[in-house]
């Protein structure tokens, strides 16, 4: 292959640097929305909060029979509001300290001052 073939194949891809900052740009909003999604505090809270309900139903519900056999502690209920209380404390977290966005990388510039 000549060196002609290999500058051709590349011809088509000429980007602005307009092009390039909105790619950047769009990326940089679809991670930063990727790591709220999965932030580990969202999905450990309604986890616990979704199995801090069904527990909770399960101690209100919960025979007699069944509380005697804890030595009349109703467990059920005092562990399902706990796991509650748990899950809150994890959503409360994630509402009040966000996942700040992330860094860009080291040596890359920010945006050209004056242009």
């Amino acid at each position: 292959m000549s060196d002609n073939s290999h500058s051709d194949r590349h011809e088509g891809f000429h980007y602005s640097e307009e092009d390039v900052q909105r790619e950047v740009t769009e990326l940089e909003g679809k991670s930063a929305t990727a790591a709220r999604i999965f932030d580990l505090r969202r999905i450990i809270g309604g986890l616990f909060v979704l199995y801090g309900l069904i527990v909770t139903i399960a101690g209100i519900t919960d025979s007699q029979s069944a509380i005697d056999k804890a030595q009349g502690v109703n467990i059920n209920l005092w562990t399902g509001i706990g796991m509650l209380l748990l899950g809150i404390f994890f959503l409360a977290w994630l509402k009040l300290r966000p996942t700040p966005p992330p860094l860009p990388p080291v040596g890359v510039p920010e945006e050209k001052q004056g242009d």
